[in-house]
């Protein structure tokens, strides 16, 4: 059967009872299965992760906006994690026997609907964009929450779906279909949030600002597909590097968390461990072990449990939480899923 993925991303991650209920809304549609839920109490945000056969998984993400647009408060949200409404983004993404382009359409559908009968706003983005300067995340997010009254009076940033009626309360809703990404934070062995974004400027594929002779240039690096920012994590009492790596086969996670590594010692630094939030796919862990294995060979080669161990291990996946891979990697939670 075709199956999809979807992952809205909520601006709430302190209290459980309201992102219960979302779940929940998620529940109560058939030929959708539950597989993650991350909440983050620090960046105030929760990643939840669900797929099941396409029309349903559109209904399951319409009743989670619908739900959080009536818990979620933004005139009150506060959090590290940048954001634009309640229902920050919701992404699609094809898993099998479902195009791109099916995707594309269903997403657009699903928007239509967020923003007639919710009075949402919603911009599109990434392959579902209308318009081409909100292909990227960032674009649209740019000025977060507090940039919205400004912007329903600006012609070039009224929404693709929906009117501007709901957006105190609700904020705006970003929407689209993309391909897989990796979403995950490297823990500093240190508080010092300025260490944090300096690294992310070093990693980024967008590079840094450079000021020279009193004009501002932008200094690009060569981790094709990574975004970073650098935070403040309470929960933790560290400085964290959160990134998006949206193309894992331009840069694969090894390789980010080896600049990583690099860039916190050059500071003064060094990198306790990882986050992963959300699912990842296998290949990642195979992967990593496999870089591992080119440094010191081993015989007889591991098994795949084994390599999982020797990533995780690696990675330092077990620093602020026990790591589950039958939880955390998207193979594994898709077996039986309907």
């Amino acid at each position: 059967m075709p199956l999809i993925e979807c992952i809205p991303n909520f601006s709430e991650g302190k209290d459980k009872n309201i992102i219960d209920q979302i779940v929940e809304a998620i529940r109560t549609v058939d030929q959708v299965k539950v597989l993650d839920v991350d909440m983050g109490e620090g960046a105030n945000r929760t990643v939840v992760t669900f797929a099941g056969a396409p029309e349903s998984v559109g209904e399951a993400a319409f009743r989670a906006i619908r739900k959080a647009s009536e818990l979620i408060d933004m005139e009150k949200q506060k959090g590290a994690h940048p954001r634009i409404g309640a229902t920050d983004v919701c992404p699609f993404v094809p898993i099998a026997n479902y195009t791109t382009a099916q995707t594309v359409e269903l997403s657009h559908r699903i928007a239509k609907r967020v923003g007639e009968e919710l009075e949402i706003p919603v911009f599109c983005y990434e392959k579902s964009a209308l318009k081409e300067d909100r292909q990227k995340l960032e674009q649209i997010r740019k000025g977060e929450y507090e940039s919205l009254g400004k912007r329903q009076n600006e012609k070039n940033w009224q929404p693709d779906f929906g009117t501007w009626t709901n957006w105190k309360k609700a904020g705006a809703t970003i929407m689209g279909a993309r391909d897989f990404l990796v979403a995950y934070n490297f823990n500093l062995d240190t508080s010092n949030v300025a260490i944090a974004k300096a690294i992310a400027a070093d990693i980024r594929e967008s590079g840094k600002l450079i000021e020279q002779n009193s004009v501002n240039s932008r200094q690009a690096v060569l981790l094709k597909g990574v975004k970073a920012i650098g935070w403040y994590m309470p929960e933790y009492d560290r400085a964290q590097v959160s990134t998006n790596i949206t193309d894992i086969n331009a840069t694969p996670v090894h390789v980010v968390y080896e600049a990583v590594r690099q860039s916190a010692e050059r500071y003064g630094t060094r990198l306790r461990g990882s986050e992963l939030i959300g699912l990842a796919p296998l290949r990642v862990f195979k992967e990593t072990a496999l870089y591992c294995l080119s440094q010191r060979p081993r015989n007889p080669a591991p098994d795949q449990a084994e390599m999982i161990h020797i990533a995780v291990d690696f990675l330092g996946l077990n620093d602020v939480r026990r790591f589950e891979p039958d939880e955390k990697i998207i193979e594994y939670k898709l077996k039986n899923i309907i």
